[in-house]
């Protein structure tokens, strides 16, 4: 698809894409900062969410090889799940071409708040590793492709998703819950770019242009949680909720 815009429009696109990267990679929500501008841009609907799905995951993989590289996580600890993550997304994405999800309408401003009142009214959340509720196989084959199903469908808080579950099942410290979360968010990404790309619907100029700022907001995004911790993390997961859940209800107004 033909789609033009000027160099104004480029850079404040790359300004916004490393703002996003940097926000996405300690609190998840990065969209909510993409798409509208995308949208503003007059790219249509189906290419904005492709482009941002592109770019997008090239952030989570700054992010995720950062964390990795740091050792914050392992390789041979998220492999697996990963690939459960990749699959759960691919058919989320596929199943929302021919489903009625309507009910995510109501579902997801609910869970948001959840996860927002959480790290609010948990303070001790994520501070300290703990004992899991959940043993990591029955986590990995259940809740990550779960959360990455609802990636490949809809989408927004996907991270937020996965680091709440990190800290509240598996009773990991919030820096190791944030690295897993990216490792798992990188993965659902590329399936839906994968099933995006082959449609033709991602915008390759608008798309490379962004990742090169979303590569940048996301590797400092990862070193400011690898040295600031959950003093940093927490705070803006409660505000990225909450931004979520206000912008998706006025959208529904």
């Amino acid at each position: 698809m033909d789609f033009v815009v000027g160099p104004d429009v480029l850079l404040i696109l790359f300004l916004v894409a490393m703002l996003a990267g940097f926000v996405d990679t300690i609190a998840g929500g990065g969209g909510l900062i993409t798409i509208p501008v995308l949208l503003l841009a007059q790219v249509p609907p189906i290419n904005a969410l492709a482009t941002n799905k592109l770019q997008g995951s090239f952030g989570t993989l700054t992010s995720s090889l950062t964390m990795l590289r740091k050792r914050v996580v392992r390789f041979e600890d998220v492999w697996k799940p990963a690939l459960l993550a990749f699959a759960g997304a691919a058919l989320g994405t596929f199943i929302i071409q021919l489903v009625d999800v309507s009910v995510l309408d109501i579902v997801i401003p609910v869970v948001l708040i959840m996860i927002g009142l959480y790290f609010l009214f948990t303070p001790s959340a994520g501070k300290l590793e703990r004992s899991p509720r959940m043993n990591a196989r029955l986590f990995n084959c259940t809740v990550v492709p779960l959360i990455a199903f609802y990636d490949g469908v809809f989408g927004p808080g996907t991270g937020s998703f996965f680091s709440l579950a990190n800290v509240a099942l598996r009773g990991q410290q919030i820096i190791k819950a944030t690295a897993n979360a990216k490792v798992f968010n990188f993965a659902s990404n590329v399936a839906s770019v994968a099933l995006f790309v082959l449609g033709g619907k991602v915008l390759w100029l608008i798309g490379g242009i962004m990742i090169v700022g979303q590569i940048i907001g996301a590797y400092a995004g990862s070193l400011m949680v690898i040295s600031h911790g959950s003093k940093f993390i927490r705070p803006l997961i409660v505000l990225v909720c909450f931004v979520m859940v206000t912008r998706y209800l006025l959208e529904k107004l």
